[in-house]
């Protein structure tokens, strides 16, 4: 059964979706929501992982411990996501460097279509992908969540 909750955090709520057996969902909510409300039936794990957000946002969180369910997207997204896992925090990367590391040198295009459709971001890093000449996009609440989640991980690194 999936269930939810949300995070408060200085850009909006994040709403945390998953299962006893791992999470599989982060969006970010900007307005906030008619109820609020939380799945009554939130696991222990939705729980530890709604900690691990708030932690992450206070500054005192560098690595997820919580357990991502496995994601549903083709085989390049899935690859993409993984390489993604492996960008140090407090660092970027360029769409063109993620491309070269997934021996892919002229897919830059693909790696940003790739992070528009992660679901996991921040647990999956995709704001830490960067254009050659600019911040680049960012899905969940577009370049301003992007350049807040960069500063907040350049300030502690």
């Amino acid at each position: 059964m999936t269930a939810h909750l949300r995070v408060p955090s200085p850009i909006g709520d994040w709403v945390v979706e998953g299962s006893e057996t791992g999470i599989h969902r982060l969006t970010l909510e900007t307005t906030p929501s008619i109820d609020g409300a939380n799945s009554a039936s939130a696991s222990p794990l939705l729980e530890r992982a709604a900690e691990e957000l708030r932690e992450y946002f206070a500054g005192a969180r560098r690595h997820w411990t919580v357990p991502l369910s496995p994601l549903d997207g083709t085989d390049f997204q899935r690859h993409v996501w993984r390489e993604l896992q492996n960008i140090p925090f407090g660092q970027t990367v360029t769409y063109g460097e993620l491309a070269s590391r997934l021996n892919r040198p002229r897919a830059a295009r693909a790696v940003g279509g790739a992070n528009g459709a992660n679901p996991l971001p921040i647990f999956v890093p995709c704001h830490r992908v960067v254009g050659a000449h600019s911040l680049g996009g960012y899905s969940m609440g577009g370049a301003r969540v992007k350049e807040f989640l960069l500063h907040l991980e350049e300030s502690w690194a």
